[in-house]
């Protein structure tokens, strides 16, 4: 599947339904599609993800779990021939070259964490190395409850962005 690139004017002019299968790559959540739909228009890119950013702030807890249940584990590949499949194949690039050892520590710590919290452990994953990715982990999986809430939030905003500039121009 390749990318859909559109730019803001012509994104701000599509029907609802088409601006949502446009975004759902981007994020999961049914609420922040609708939302990112519904508040149009965007002067530019950069409006967009700032309301973006907003928006997943706003997200009540249900509404952010629904994202991340789209995100494959730290360490496995997405399974799927859809846009966000691809991009988190892309982006989770840096796991693929772990040692055997560094790849088996974020099998485990991805249980452990999802043990703990109830969810997959979200990264922005671009740009990381699988052992930077297994230090974050094991930071994160001390975290109380609501510090972790708030890192996650972060994470799927940094995502989320990398995504919307994927899409939109």
């Amino acid at each position: 599947m390749t990318e859909a690139l559109i730019d803001t004017t012509a994104f701000d002019r599509v029907s609802t339904a088409a601006a949502e299968l446009l975004l759902r790559p981007a994020c999961a959540s049914v609420a922040w599609i609708g939302a990112m739909a519904a508040d149009r228009p965007y002067e530019n890119l950069d409006a967009l993800t700032a309301h973006s950013a907003e928006v997943i702030d706003r997200l009540g807890w249900p509404d952010v779990e629904e994202a991340l249940a789209a995100h494959p584990r730290i360490g496995e590949r997405a399974s799927g021939d859809d846009l966000e499949s691809a991009w988190s194949q892309q982006e989770q690039s840096g796991s693929g070259t772990a040692e055997q050892s560094t790849a088996a520590a974020l099998r485990a710590g991805n249980v452990e964490y999802e043990q703990r919290f109830g969810h997959v452990f979200l990264i922005c994953a671009t740009g990381r190395s699988a052992e930077e990715m297994l230090a974050a982990l094991r930071e994160r999986i001390g975290h109380d409850e609501a510090s972790e809430r708030a890192v996650v939030r972060a994470e799927l905003t940094a995502i989320v962005r990398l995504r919307l500039a994927k899409i939109l121009r």
